[in-house]
């Protein structure tokens, strides 16, 4: 048989085949076929996206990265008229949704509502037109060694599915709190997919935990104040409206993401706080884009978390249809705001704290519940009823307030030997400029005071705090430092990575511990006569002494200790211990002249 004709036939039979009913059948998902009480391996999951692409054309399948254990990172994209690489759908004038399962793998709502919802694209041809205006990136497993350890008792609090995956990676990092220090490989590889993409809105999709209460789905949108004005107007004139209506009407009132000022008692009003970049929408909010939060409820069954985490992206992308010039439009303009030195006029907020005294009225949809005294513990036992719903007049804290700023400098210049440093700033795609020869240069920077480490680690990191004091110092550079301007949209992100005061600063993150440390020592004997001729020299010196020892009393009956405050005051002290390697230069015209 002639072989264009083979082909020709084949093609009919494919297209027949993906609206035959007999043929949609077989593209239910796990979670579906299950009764909706169970919700795939990381095998099956991948298998089953294979599928989806191999059957649709509008569907590509492809990875992002590996694991430390060796698995794959899915990624499926969803496109009407296949583009299916980053600047095909940019150039298509599109808004690009990114939208992730599973960084806690033990909250998998979002893995079968997003397979579902592209299926229901590409087979059953439901809902095409929302990508009229929309390519859609789906992740449906962000962490797989932490899906695959995998088994029925992940999470104590939740209701479903009959099994699910563990929180922690392989190497125990909470990917959601790893954005910024990016230690794990799973979160450089999505840092490498988000600046190739450099998406307009995003969806990280988690179950929560806390108190009882009515809402299947809550959510969390960076309005808060860490965000360019124009996009949080958006997000609370456009966005939040259309989707707290649209999805009461479908059956699923929403709130914000609950956090009650006393853990489990909604009597005690709520809270809502900014994001630090460490989180996902946290992130992407310092990178001027719209970060999303779902947390579906754990005590409401499983089939109906999937199922108002699906009502959640069709009516998102809904609006998104609607508005994707305007969305991108101001996208667009923040990323061009933050390059401008109007961004660095007025003090950039590092740190925020909830106003304990400004709140609003608000009503929400709980249970009654008691407060029992606990004849185990003595503490408050929380007993909630379910059966018995109430609506609640609660104050709800969200006015939020900077605790630190820092005025931004034209550029930041980090020297060549903090290479580790120098990495984790490329994986965020920062733009650095690298010194071909030696540079001279007056710098501004911070030397620290009163350091004192978490005495147990948080994230494989023991976390340093410190007070600061600002220097002005001239420093000498060698080739391979970085100079980072920031006229560049990344500018907030660079500032938390090299601002100290910011809790995710690299230096708060122990990646500067090493300056911290003294390297040389004096003998006693040596101080013992140079500290009395030191006082004898200078009179103010003794003054100065005996008020450091009132203020520390410790010190005052350590030898050691004494003496190495006098060695501290000599000139065979180390002049850069405590001193933050990182430059800041404010003068335009020398940041313009070393790139130039």
């Amino acid at each position: 048989m002639n072989r264009f004709l083979i082909c020709g036939l084949l093609l009919v039979y494919l297209n027949a085949s993906a609206h035959d009913p007999k043929t949609t059948a077989t593209f239910a998902t796990w979670y579906e076929s299950s009764g909706y009480l169970e919700t795939p391996r990381y095998d099956e999951t991948v298998r089953y996206c294979r599928q989806l692409a191999e059957a649709s054309p509008i569907i590509h399948y492809t990875s992002y990265g590996m694991t430390p254990q060796g698995r794959e990172i899915s990624l499926l994209i969803a496109s009407k008229d296949s583009k299916f690489t980053p600047q095909m759908a940019q150039n298509s004038g599109k808004a690009i949704l990114l939208i992730q399962a599973c960084i806690h793998p033990g909250e998998p709502d979002g893995k079968d509502a997003g397979l579902m919802l592209l299926r229901d694209m590409a087979i059953k041809h439901q809902h095409e037109e929302l990508l009229d205006h929309v390519t859609i990136l789906f992740i449906p497993i962000v962490n797989p060694d932490g899906h695959e350890r995998f088994g029925p008792y992940s999470r104590i609090n939740q209701n479903g599915p009959k099994e699910m995956g563990w929180r922690a990676t392989a190497q125990n990092y909470n990917l959601n709190r790893d954005h910024v220090k990016a230690d794990a490989p799973e979160m450089r590889a999505w840092l490498r997919l988000f600046n190739e993409w450099i998406p307009d809105f995003f969806i990280d999709i988690h179950t929560t935990d806390g108190a009882d209460y009515q809402y299947t789905l809550t959510y969390s949108l960076e309005t808060f104040g860490n965000m360019d004005k124009p996009l949080t107007q958006w997000q609370l004139e456009v966005y939040e409206p259309y989707i707290q209506t649209t999805m009461t009407e479908a059956g699923f009132p929403i709130f914000q993401y609950v956090q009650f000022r006393n853990w489990h008692d909604p009597r005690s009003g709520m809270r809502s706080g900014v994001a630090p970049p460490m989180y996902s929408q946290g992130y992407t909010s310092t990178r001027n884009r719209p970060g999303m939060l779902i947390e579906t409820h754990m005590l409401k069954d499983y089939k109906t978390r999937v199922s108002a985490t699906y009502n959640m992206l069709i009516h998102t992308l809904e609006l998104l249809n609607k508005e994707y010039k305007t969305l991108k439009t101001l996208v667009r303009n923040a990323d061009q705001h933050t390059t401008l030195p109007e961004f660095r006029k007025e003090p950039y907020p590092l740190g925020w704290r909830i106003s304990t005294t400004d709140s609003v009225m608000v009503n929400f949809l709980g249970v009654e519940y008691d407060i029992r005294q606990s004849d185990l513990t003595g503490g408050p036992w929380f007993v909630y009823k379910p059966d018995r719903p109430n609506t609640y007049n609660l104050p709800w804290f969200n006015n939020n307030i900077p605790t630190s700023t820092a005025l931004l400098p034209e550029a930041y210049i980090i020297p060549v030997e903090w290479s580790t440093v120098i990495e984790r700033m490329a994986a965020h795609g920062v733009q650095m400029h690298r010194l071909s020869s030696p540079l001279e240069l007056d710098v501004e920077s911070y030397r620290f005071s009163n350091t004192k480490w978490r005495p147990t680690p948080y994230e494989g990191h023991h976390t340093v705090t410190f007070d600061q004091e600002e220097i002005t110092q001239v420093r000498h550079y060698m080739p391979g430092s970085v100079i980072i301007d920031m006229n560049q949209p990344a500018a907030g992100l660079i500032a938390h990575m090299l601002e100290p005061k910011s809790n995710d600063s690299f230096l708060y993150w122990g990646f500067f511990n090493a300056i911290f440390e003294q390297k040389e020592y004096a003998e006693t004997y040596v101080m013992e006569p140079l500290a009395r001729e030191m006082m004898t020299q200078n009179p103010e010196l003794r003054r100065e002494f005996e008020a450091h020892k009132a203020a520390n009393p410790v010190y005052a009956r350590n030898q050691f200790a004494i003496l190495n405050w006098f060695y501290s005051r000599t000139p065979y002290w180390d002049r850069s211990k405590d001193v933050y390697p990182v430059g800041k230069i404010t003068d335009r015209n020398i940041v313009d002249m070393i790139l130039d």
